[in-house]
């Protein structure tokens, strides 16, 4: 992985409280399971910013090996990688995400 792309991720972590590495967009994802994260997210009313990993085959490298986490999408709150879509659909579920952002002061999630 460049300096580059380790950098921009670093500034795209720090500077968006919720930030995820996804496959297509928010509006049009391309994978199950990239669409899904974004599902729970505008679920729970939280605002977040996405990275489209398909338009950006270095991102797409970098993120994995940035995280040391092997697959698509990456949610990262205030800077800490928090998992893809089966751990934040596990966290979602047993309302651990809901806490998770209260605790780093993103956003009063709305009730599930």
């Amino acid at each position: 992985m460049s300096q580059d792309v380790a950098d921009r991720i670093q500034a795209e972590i720090t500077e968006h409280p919720v930030m995820l590495y996804m496959k297509g967009t928010a509006m049009f994802p391309q994978c199950g399971f990239s669409a899904r994260v974004v599902q729970i997210l505008n679920h729970m009313g939280v605002p977040f910013h996405t990275a489209n990993v398909l338009e950006d085959a270095e991102l797409r490298d970098g993120i994995k090996q940035f995280s040391s986490w092997p697959t698509i999408p990456q949610l990262y709150v205030k800077g800490e990688f928090v998992g893809g879509c089966d751990i934040v659909t596990e966290m979602f579920q047993s309302g651990e995400l809901a806490g998770l952002l209260r605790d780093k002061g993103v956003a009063e999630p709305s009730a599930a």
